[in-house]
This record gives structure tokens, sequence and C-alpha cells, in this order.
């Protein structure tokens, strides 16, 4: 006998995502709902952090160069996704000291679902 998992839609990929964002559980994020050849782009401003990568364990190493950036994370906020088609975006939020100084930096994250997986985000934000 052979069981079949169902696909989620991008809705549920969506709420999936914000239910975990909302306890800082990125890792999980990664592993449960990303294809493991999924792609991440930065804007092409962002000169301290690859433009382009590929495959989980890129994302993963990119996500510790992105934290090292910092001196402290005081935290940070997802909102609630919106969902087009085949994709869902999110405003986010991080509260860091950086370079001495605490900020707030703002981005939105664009994500592309495909047969239930994200296969590609892609950060919009300014410097």
């Amino acid at each position: 006998m052979t069981t079949t998992q169902a696909i989620m839609t991008v809705q549920e990929v969506a709420d999936r995502y914000y239910e975990l964002a909302q306890r800082g559980q990125i890792g999980q994020i990664q592993d449960e709902l990303y294809a493991p050849n999924a792609v991440s782009l930065e804007p092409e401003n962002r000169s301290n952090l690859p433009r382009r990568v590929e495959g989980l364990a890129a994302m993963k190493q990119k996500e510790q160069q992105f934290y090292q950036l910092y001196e402290q994370m005081h935290g940070g906020e997802c909102g609630k996704p919106v969902v087009s088609g085949d994709y869902f975006a999110c405003a986010q939020s991080l509260d860091v000291t950086q370079n001495g100084q605490r900020k707030n930096k703002h981005q939105l994250a664009v994500f592309e679902v495909v047969e239930g997986k994200i296969v590609r985000e892609e950060f919009f934000y300014k410097e």
C-alpha cells in the first residue's frame, strides 16, 4: 500500500510560511517548504551577499552570512502573505544593530510556488 501526500496550494504554503515565521523558525521554513533546488535572489545593490544562490545548502549558507552582518538581532516581523497565482509576497522587517547603530530594515519578499514547494525567493530592499 502506498500513501500519497497531498500537494499544498500556494495559499497553504503561504499560510504555513507565515505561521512558522511568526515563531522565528526560519530553518523549519526552509526544510519544510522549499524545493531542494530553490533559488534565492538579492537586489543588485546588495554588495556583501551573493546576488543569486541555488539549492538549500547554499541558501542556508547565505542566511548565515546575512546574520553575521549584524552585531545584534533585536527582533523581526513578517506581514501576512498576499497570494496571486503561483506567487505570494510578505512585507518583512528586522530590528538590528549594525556598525553600532540600531536600525529597522524593511524588505518585500516574493516567493514562487510550484507543486507545493517554494522554488524561488526574491528580496526587494535598499541599503
